[in-house]
């Protein structure tokens, strides 16, 4: 289990109200799909995703990306819960989905990347280290189910 700072609660939270699902989501979706081609193999429903405008027009992609931050909204919420909240959705992606664990942290690390983007320089390097802590947390979570 991660401890948690107050300071370190308080700067997630306030990341975190900076960021705008609808514009993010969509974002960082494309971006595991453009940097990182292999992830593909796992959305087959989504139609063509084989180029960068493919991605960037493909609403299942936008729509995917959306579903994927108000998963990590629920995770800010319950920053000290995370492994018994994330159980059934790490199960799923590791039984049905047989998703990759580590595609979790490529995943996190595109999200650290809009954030940045979002924030600038207001993601100073004690906010970005807190942030990737609690990513990280988060990941450690998506993977709990694994074995």
């Amino acid at each position: 289990m991660v401890k948690w700072t107050d300071l370190e609660r308080s700067t997630v939270r306030a990341v975190w109200e900076k960021v705008d699902i609808d514009e993010i989501g969509p974002q960082i979706w494309a971006r595991v799909l453009i940097v990182y081609p292999w992830t593909e193999r796992y959305f087959g429903s989504f139609g063509d995703i084989f180029t960068t405008t493919a991605i960037l027009n493909n609403t299942k992609v936008a729509a995917h990306g959306k579903v994927v931050l108000e998963a990590l909204d629920k995770a800010v919420k319950n920053m000290d819960n995370m492994k018994r909240m994330y159980a059934a959705l790490s199960l799923l992606h590791f039984q049905k989905l047989e998703v990759d664990p580590d595609n979790f942290r490529l995943l996190a690390d595109c999200i650290t990347i809009a954030i940045a983007c979002k924030l600038k320089s207001a993601l100073t390097p004690q906010v970005q280290a807190t942030w990737q802590k609690f990513l990280a947390a988060v990941v450690e979570a998506m993977s709990s189910q694994y074995y």
